[in-house]
């Protein structure tokens, strides 16, 4: 398996400035944030939502892509409606490589030349797949003669930093992005483990393993920081059962702590009220859940207030936060305060 491999951000901008004239098919790892490429894609093309197209591959049957209809003297073949359309558009081919193979060769046509049947996409339309790797064990499988058609790229892993700079635009609960930054293993790939070697990661999709229970990726920490926002609702022990059952037991236990130091925070609230007296975490790790935790509250109001208490945290958790700001969609925001203007010239000097 080549080593060669593109993050999801470059995953996104070689669909965007090649997917007319090649078909990307993107293979990774389970959870890792591959049917999500849809979201950069769209916003970097600037197209409406009703442009794209998804598809589950593993899903369909030959009837489904297109039907013959009577016309009397003659049989036509009619294209299910997601490949007739009068614009460009983008269509996704989730899971391509679990489809039945039926549905791949009738599919043939769609990853060389846009077309189904007698039926072409629009100009500019772009058409990619994404799939698992073959030594995930999961069931892919990509013939020859369908890979000679596309473009095969291996997206890696994304790293703790990247999955907490997507989590703080998009909800994720912020004692797992904390959890993450202190344990960055929890996001290693078994692919970097030697083939043969016993991979001692507790955290991680292991295949290699004769038991694969649930494991730790952004897509079921995310869902973990769902059930965590439901917390106070939920008996702590059914609590840690619905969190070994999202992300491994391992990664369970040691949230734990993580959830203990979050409750016992000063409230946001609080800090931006009382910027000058609000209660400063003893811990580095409850500093970094409250920061990473402000990057999603912070607004108009109180960005200002917000800075005044940051100055307060330890240094490396103040960079932390104006790193995570700057790369979020709050950055305009950010760059406009009087207090984080004042903050950035002081500490200039460790840019």
């Amino acid at each position: 398996m080549s080593k060669v491999s593109v993050t999801l951000a470059q995953a996104a901008n070689l669909v965007v400035t090649c997917g007319t004239t090649n078909t990307f098919i993107f293979q990774g790892e389970p959870g890792i944030g591959k049917s999500s490429l849809r979201h950069p894609i769209m916003q970097k093309l600037g197209w409406p939502a009703d442009r794209f197209v998804y598809v589950d591959a593993a899903l369909l049957d030959t009837g489904d892509m297109q039907y013959p209809a009577n016309r009397g003297d003659h049989i036509e073949f009619i294209p299910n409606k997601m490949f007739k359309h009068d614009e460009p558009v983008v269509i996704m081919l989730d899971e391509f490589g679990k489809a039945p193979r039926p549905v791949k060769n009738a599919m043939l046509t769609l990853l060389l030349e846009h077309r189904i049947g007698s039926t072409h996409l629009p100009e500019g339309s772009i058409v990619f797949g994404t799939t698992n790797l073959a030594t995930d064990g999961v069931g892919d499988v990509m013939e020859g003669h369908a890979r000679n058609r596309v473009t095969m790229v291996k997206v890696s892993k994304p790293t703790a930093d990247e999955v907490i700079e997507w989590g703080v635009d998009n909800g994720m609960e912020p004692t797992i992005m904390a959890w993450m930054h202190e344990y960055p293993q929890c996001l290693d790939s078994y692919t970097n483990y030697p083939a043969g070697d016993k991979i001692d990661n507790p955290y991680i999709f292991n295949p290699r393993s004769s038991v694969q229970g649930a494991c730790f990726t952004p897509r079921s920490g995310f869902h973990a920081g769902e059930i965590l926002k439901q917390r106070h609702n939920i008996p702590d022990d059914a609590l840690i059962a619905a969190l070994a059952g999202t992300v491994g037991e391992a990664a369970a236990r040691d949230l734990e702590a993580f959830v203990a130091l979050n409750d016992d925070l000063t409230p946001f609230a609080v800090c931006v009220e009382k910027p000058d007296t609000a209660k400063v975490p003893d811990s580095p790790i409850a500093a970094t859940i409250l920061s990473l935790g402000a990057v999603m509250r912070i607004d108009n109001d109180n960005i200002n207030n917000w800075i005044k208490y940051m100055r307060r945290l330890p240094r490396e958790t103040q960079f932390m936060f104006a790193q995570n700001a700057m790369r979020s969609k709050k950055a305009g925001l950010v760059a406009r305060a009087t207090e984080f203007t004042k903050w950035a010239r002081e500490n200039s000097w460790a840019v």
